[in-house]
């Protein structure tokens, strides 16, 4: 995955309905889908809010799991403004006011590189 657009892309056909939220997330802010490169980053945190929504509101962590396992591929495998968006965009703000029983399932399913750079940022796991 050479582009952050490509990523968008790819999780709207990949996870529509999880991306249609972080859609409606995105627009409530910025009134209109994301046109450049900056867009898509501030997109993927709207992502990430999507999941907090899921853990807040009690949904399986089991239907988190493919989600996170597609950004550790595409992490592993993107180019590094991909792995950018991933980290800054994503990853840091995940389990964002998530109370810490309902993060644990969610960081039981977060691939490990992906915790690695949670822990990176925030200087441990979500508590």
């Amino acid at each position: 995955m050479n582009t952050c657009q490509a990523f968008f892309e790819a999780m709207h056909e990949r996870f529509p309905m999880l991306a249609e939220k972080a859609d409606r997330l995105y627009e409530t802010y910025w009134a209109e889908s994301p046109a450049d490169e900056d867009a898509y980053f501030v997109w993927f945190e709207s992502l990430a809010n999507a999941v907090n929504s899921d853990m807040r509101h009690g949904a399986a962590a089991l239907q988190a799991k493919p989600v996170f396992e597609y950004i550790h591929e595409v992490f592993d495998n993107g180019s590094d403004q991909v792995k950018r968006c991933i980290d800054v965009s994503f990853v840091e703000n995940l389990f964002w006011r998530v109370a810490p029983e309902r993060a644990l399932p969610y960081w039981k399913a977060l691939p490990t590189p992906l915790k690695a750079l949670y822990i990176q940022f925030h200087g441990r796991p979500p508590e």
